[in-house]
């Protein structure tokens, strides 16, 4: 998108819908990329069924999210990482949600831990992956820390621009005997980007290899989704490789 039309978008009209606290709910519960049913979102938003029906056709109108069909239920998901990155930007500006129980605690302590930023790994354990790369010597080009004072088009929440990370060839050979192939990875997505995240400061690994990791941590149930949308957690096997692969050690015991 050009400077142009980013100052000619009707940032009001996307407001507006953001504005809704329940509507925020729904996109925040849908912004680890899944394709979550309309009974999960109304339970994540706090609304009967025909309430939160109203509000999806609201962001399917819109173009943030998508409806997909499958037998008879229908599922909902984000139009694409942009809708993620608003997200994760009103976040920053934003006063903090009271928190009015020990469960609204622990989910935000959880997202901050570990949590899916669309289709890749963020928070606490993102970074620590992001930085293990780097001290490894698997990647290079930065020392994964976001200065904002040297910032030139970087940004908290959203994608960094200003550095130029390279996979070196011994990061090439530990990835694929991990289990990521390079040469598989999708030609239309850029290979390797990073976010500058919002809760830590730092880089964590984006693109297409940042989602293929995180898909292999996945596969191999190093991490599983919490018991809220984007929260993730290292299993017990999880905790042991991560410091056995890759020198990152989580910060908590894990749950199984």
């Amino acid at each position: 998108m050009t400077s142009q039309q980013s100052w000619d978008s009707d940032i009001a009209r996307a407001a507006a819908l953001f504005a809704d606290p329940s509507r925020a709910r729904i996109l925040k519960a849908l912004s680890d990329m899944r394709a979550l049913p309309a009974s999960l979102l109304a339970a994540e938003a706090g609304v009967s069924a025909p309430t939160v029906s109203a509000h999806l056709a609201k962001l399917v109108d819109a173009g943030m999210i998508n409806a997909e069909k499958n037998g008879r239920h229908r599922y909902y998901r984000l139009t694409g990482p942009e809708v993620c990155a608003a997200i994760e930007a009103l976040a920053l500006i934003a006063p903090p949600l009271p928190v009015t129980s020990l469960r609204e605690g622990s989910r935000a302590n959880a997202l901050r831990r570990a949590r899916t930023c669309y289709d890749h790994l963020a928070g606490r354990l993102g970074v620590a992956l992001m930085s293990a790369l780097i001290e490894r010597s698997l990647l290079a080009g930065h020392d994964g820390v976001h200065r904002p004072e040297q910032a030139v088009r970087d940004r908290l929440s959203a994608y960094g621009r200003d550095i130029d990370y390279q996979l070196t060839e011994a990061g090439r050979r530990e990835l694929a005997s991990f289990g990521v192939d390079m040469d598989q990875l999708p030609s239309r997505r850029p290979a390797i980007r990073y976010c500058v995240d919002w809760s830590e400061q730092r880089h964590h690994l984006s693109g297409a290899l940042g989602a293929a990791l995180t898909q292999r941590l996945f596969e191999l149930d190093w991490i599983r989704h919490g018991p809220s949308p984007r929260a993730v957690h290292p299993t017990d096997e999880g905790t042991v490789g991560l410091r056995q692969v890759f020198g990152v050690r989580t910060e908590e015991p894990s749950r199984t």
